[in-house]
């Protein structure tokens, strides 16, 4: 959410923004949103001046009560005696009014402000001078590569079929317990999973950040905070008659975790990894897989989240991409950055990498994380604050990104370490996870 100030001062750099991101159809909310402001300012300053009458006219009736003390009443019937005297009740039938005014400009203020609020969540945060200009994801911008994508000289099979062959899932099951976008993992390619996570809780750990499990439900504020409405629509599940929401991730709750809190400077950077479910209408296009983990309503994933100085978030933004591309390399899987862009970009976000890794069977890279810059637009929804040693406040800045998030990163894990003969090898990185396991067999049937 930007600051209203700026938006008022600076409408033609909104409007340009607005059609970077190719949502003209946002131009008109940013003049609506001025003059809304401007009713809302002009109603405070009404406000505020009948309230200054309110006070000055209530001093003449405390004149009144206490020279009625003075001559040895008590203020309850001081207060009672001076509803009889003339002066008093005209002073009265004066403020009477007033405060019937300013009981309506007060509606009318909190009425203003609801409809700035619900405009200025819609418009969208301002992109960083770097983000590339195009109209959707096909538009987006590759950066670089990491390792050598490899094609063995046998046919990779479908992602599914790997892990049949080995025992690992079973989807049939799923479907007749809780439909399609589910699944059961099972044995070696089960503990493949969690050893995944693991492994990824102690690469961040061991990179300096804090550990956590958060909740994994988030109530409406919280939600509203970290997210747009479009976003939220398409992915939350509400926990009926309650204010409740699972969370699609576990940056809701971490950044959350901030909500109404004031940071002192020297405590930050925040870095926190944290590990959840995450649960996912995937409303959209795309729809849900019928047969495949790449697309589907259940997940787990190891997140990582920062809140820092904004003049510290861009080399953040740097560093936590960088993360990713060496958690995939430590595992022999080729990767590549792909800068989000503007068209792209979630309203929120000031700047989003994606990085993909290379799949051999498809001969192409696919999306197995997202690095985002949120600016200052999270913290301003939920109220963080930093306080500067000379008592003054602004607001953090938020970043947020992929660690890992298997099953779908087992896509690009099976496809880049399997053999001829349907085996997986396993990562010297990852053997210690998987009880010094060098290779999943094939089981003997």
């Amino acid at each position: 959410m930007l600051d209203m100030k700026f938006l008022r001062t600076n409408p033609d750099v909104v409007k340009e923004n607005i059609k970077k991101k190719f949502q003209d159809e946002k131009l008109p909310l940013v003049d609506e949103v001025i003059e809304l402001d401007k009713q809302f300012r002009n109603a405070k300053q009404k406000g505020d001046e009948l309230r200054a009458q309110v006070k000055k006219k209530s001093k003449a009736t405390g004149a009144i009560i206490g020279k009625l003390k003075k001559q040895g009443l008590t203020d309850e019937e001081a207060q009672k005696t001076a509803k009889d005297d003339p002066a008093f009740q005209a002073i009265m039938a004066e403020i009477a009014p007033i405060n019937e005014e300013i009981n309506a400009l007060e509606l009318k203020e909190a009425e203003l402000e609801q409809q700035i609020k619900k405009i200025m969540m819609i418009i969208p945060n301002i992109i960083d001078p770097s983000v590339p200009i195009g109209k959707d994801d096909s538009e987006n911008v590759e950066i670089e590569k990491f390792g050598e994508p490899f094609t063995p000289d046998f046919e990779i099979p479908y992602h599914v079929d790997i892990m049949e062959k080995l025992n690992g899932i079973d989807l049939d099951s799923a479907r007749k317990t809780s439909g399609n976008g589910f699944y059961y993992l099972c044995g070696d390619i089960a503990r493949l999973h969690s050893s995944i996570l693991s492994y990824a809780r102690d690469f961040m750990i061991n990179r300096g950040f804090t550990y956590y499990i958060p909740p994994f439900m988030i109530r409406s504020d919280v939600v509203t905070g970290v997210m747009s409405f479009a976003e939220m629509e398409g992915m939350m599940y509400k926990i009926e008659g309650e204010d409740l929401y699972l969370i699609g991730t576990s940056e809701h709750s971490m950044i959350g975790k901030f909500i109404d809190t004031i940071l002192p400077e020297e405590n930050l950077p925040q870095t926190l990894t944290s590990y959840s479910p995450c649960f996912r209408k995937e409303v959209g296009a795309h729809g849900i897989e019928e047969r495949g983990v790449y697309r589907i309503h259940q997940f787990e994933k190891q997140e990582m989240i920062v809140v820092c100085k904004p003049e510290d978030s861009m080399a953040w933004f740097d560093k936590l991409w960088q993360n990713s591309v060496d958690f995939f390399r430590t595992l022999d899987i080729p990767v590549r950055t792909l800068e989000c862009c503007s068209g792209d970009l979630a309203d929120l976000k000031v700047k989003s990498l994606d990085v993909e890794a290379w799949s051999p069977r498809q001969q192409k890279y696919f999306e197995v994380g997202s690095c985002s810059n949120l600016g200052d637009a999270q913290a301003r929804r939920l109220g963080i604050r930093v306080r500067k040693e000379d008592g003054t406040k602004y607001f953090a800045h938020t970043l947020n990104n992929t660690v890992v998030a298997p099953p779908r990163m087992l896509i690009a894990f099976l496809e880049n370490n399997l053999n001829a003969d349907g085996s997986i090898r396993i990562p010297e990185a990852l053997r210690p996870y998987m009880g010094g396991m060098e290779v999943i067999s094939v089981p003997v049937k």
